[in-house]
């Protein structure tokens, strides 16, 4: 990836205004977080005010002491563009980890850079995927509007699992039926039949945290 497509990627380029903060005014934070760097350039990253001035490794060993117990796992055999957007929405909701399944390569244009601050891991193959969770004592959750699938609303997740999403159009792959411990749907009232990838990863990551996660008091 190039930097100029980087930058894009960061705040920089949406909207007139700039969005971030500019060079530090000083007396600069005796901090070994901060990056002198960012300092002294300014910082104009995807990232919330208060990681402003963090070096990446500083931001990530701090979501390391709050992630969630949720993984996302997201079947990749087709170069799906909207894997970006639900390793996005991962971060946003924090989940532990993201596994991509198939291709090691992914799309990630949509992810905004928010992959720098997840830990992601690849398996080649469902099978590799399902032996890493039985290891770890994690359910395989699929997402997906099948027969047989129960209501996510109407569904209590585990606190512990792996979210699995399969791609746009074709959705979970056979295999990953067969190795999930359940499948989920998400009810829909429309004409359309199926909603995109990236929103349904949505709706299931805020479904755990509706049931797990501690909402800060406004």
């Amino acid at each position: 990836m190039s930097t100029t497509e980087e930058s894009i990627q960061y705040d920089d380029g949406y909207g007139a205004d700039k969005v971030g903060v500019g060079p530090h005014p000083g007396p600069w934070p005796q901090d070994e977080r901060y990056d002198p760097e960012l300092l002294a350039e300014g910082d104009r990253r995807n990232v919330v005010d208060q990681y402003r001035y963090w070096t990446r490794e500083a931001i990530v060993a701090d979501l390391d002491t709050r992630r969630h117990g949720f993984h996302v796992a997201v079947e990749n055999w087709g170069h799906d563009f909207n894997i970006g957007s639900v390793v996005r929405t991962a971060n946003a909701f924090l989940a532990k980890e993201i596994h991509i399944v198939g291709r090691r390569r992914w799309n990630r244009r949509g992810a905004m850079v928010t992959d720098r601050y997840q830990h992601v891991r690849h398996h080649p193959d469902t099978e590799s995927l399902t032996a890493w969770a039985a290891a770890e004592d994690l359910p395989i959750i699929g997402i997906d509007n099948l027969p047989g699938a129960v209501p996510l609303e109407r569904t209590e997740l585990p606190r512990r699992c792996v979210l699995l999403f399969g791609q746009e159009g074709p959705g979970l792959t056979e295999e990953a039926r067969k190795h999930a411990t359940m499948v989920c749907s998400i009810a829909q009232f429309g004409s359309t039949r199926s909603i995109n990838a990236g929103a349904a990863a949505a709706i299931a990551m805020h479904a755990w945290v509706q049931r797990y996660a501690e909402i800060p008091s406004p």
